[in-house]
């Protein structure tokens, strides 16, 4: 057994409630902060999480890795069950290499190796954390069994032979983000992982007689086949378009209803979508009418940044999109007023003048300004002038599709006039592929990179 002590002991106040805090020192110099909640007890059956701090991911929410959501995840969960114990190491950066090391080793990976790569390049350890001062400090406390949350297997291994048993492994799953797939892939093929970037979809036969898939159980689902390739399209983001509707073709009733068309898996799906993408970008009109937050919250990841199409500045002040939650653009034109426009950046919302288009913001130098701005992946949720407006422009890489199993009759179309005056003159989705999701039926398919004829 390796001794540590404790030389610091408070109760400290978060934004998932009050946790009491022991910080240790161990021999060799490292930090541990035990953070628990509720009583100890027989200090058995505890739900805990040994997390590794990550500096760029926990404080700075960095896309290339899920640091920063499985941390909040597991404060979450510690909270709700309120019992437990948060054990973090900030020594533990980058896998035990340290901060100056992991960038280096992101340099390479932006080169082309992967994380495991990466630091044997550098010649360093692939994982070189030493987690047996993290298990005394457990012990030293009382800890003597865990529900531990985590994904990888060496953690689980380490506490065991600290002196802590694990009773029970709790995944501790995220949505992937198109930027850190790579990364969870590698620790899931080549460290042994449990599935760190969600569960697989459902494929849609598989899943007919069980439609209560895995996409509805809590978990956040692995949206990855419905990205596709995310390509690099010359002057503008890769642009995923996603909507539901019913099997008549509706997105809202006639009245604009359109609450909820598909089920709650389907949604989770969406929300894991956002997670995945730099952006989501809706129009003005689905501001007006529905009010959406475009945050992610029925998957533990990371919220896009928001982007409205508003020609006029017609955004309401109160309006959802404009809370602090996520960081918000509007893209608007010359025939807003400047003073509206100021109005909105004195809220810290980024406000870009665009040219004016045939449907309000010129699409083609709206998305150019988008990918100016470091946004490569855009989800665009709607409404149907946009899905339309960039349909008939060809600014479209993927679409995916949810089909809810509904007639509504009368109502709003999904897709306006593409000016498509006989069959051959469609556009095409080559190489469709269908999942199911609870109920409802996922199509997704890239968009035929070929010119149409002239509408």
């Amino acid at each position: 057994m390796i001794p540590v002590d404790e030389v610091a002991r408070l109760v400290l106040p978060t934004w998932a409630g009050e946790f009491d805090l022991r910080a240790f020192k161990g021999p060799s110099g490292g930090v541990y902060l035990l953070f628990l909640r509720g009583e100890l007890g027989d200090g058995r059956g505890l739900l805990t999480r040994l997390h590794s701090g990550c500096l760029t991911g926990d404080a700075i929410g960095s896309l290339r890795c899920e640091c920063g959501p499985q941390l909040r995840l597991a404060m979450q969960r510690i909270a709700a069950e309120g019992r437990g114990a948060l054990l973090y190491a900030p020594d533990h950066e980058g896998r035990g290499i340290g901060l100056l090391a992991k960038l280096m080793a992101y340099q390479l990976q932006d080169l082309g190796h992967d994380t495991v790569q990466a630091n044997r390049a550098l010649g360093l350890p692939v994982d070189g954390r030493d987690y047996r001062e993290a298990a005394q400090a457990l012990v030293s406390v009382g800890v003597r069994g865990v529900r531990l949350l985590t994904n990888n297997p060496a953690k689980v291994r380490a506490l065991r032979e600290g002196g802590v048993e694990v009773e029970e492994v709790v995944p501790l799953q995220t949505a992937s983000h198109a930027r850190n797939h790579r990364y969870l892939e590698t620790k899931r093929q080549q460290l042994g992982h449990l599935a760190p970037g969600g569960a697989p979809l459902a494929d849609a036969e598989v899943s007919a007689h069980d439609p209560w898939n895995q996409s509805s159980n809590g978990h956040a689902p692995d949206v990855t086949p419905l990205l596709g390739t995310l390509r690099r399209p010359e002057g503008r983001p890769y642009v995923l378009l996603k909507y539901a509707q019913t099997l008549d073709g509706r997105i809202a009733t006639a009245s604009g209803d359109a609450r909820w068309i598909s089920g709650e898996p389907e949604r989770r799906v969406s929300h894991a979508l956002r997670a995945a993408c730099d952006a989501v970008m809706v129009g003005i009109g689905t501001v007006l009418q529905d009010d959406p937050q475009l945050t992610v919250r029925m998957v533990a990841g990371a919220s896009p940044i928001r982007v409205v199409l508003d020609s006029a500045l017609r955004v309401p002040v109160g309006a959802a999109v404009l809370r602090p939650e996520a960081v918000t653009i509007v893209l608007t034109t010359p025939r807003s007023s400047p003073a509206d426009r100021e109005a909105l950046r004195a809220r810290g919302v980024r406000v870009e003048v665009v040219a004016a288009g045939p449907d309000g913001v010129d699409l083609h130098q709206g998305l150019a300004r988008l990918e100016e701005l470091g946004i490569r992946s855009l989800l665009v949720e709607g409404g149907a002038r946009v899905i339309t407006s960039l349909l008939r422009e060809r600014l479209v890489d993927r679409v995916v599709l949810a089909l809810a199993p509904m007639l509504l009759g009368k109502g709003t179309e999904a897709v306006g006039d593409l000016g498509a005056a006989a069959v051959g003159d469609a556009l095409r989705l080559v190489e469709p592929t269908r999942y199911a999701a609870g109920t409802d039926l996922l199509i997704a398919a890239d968009l035929d990179g070929r010119p149409g004829r002239p509408g």
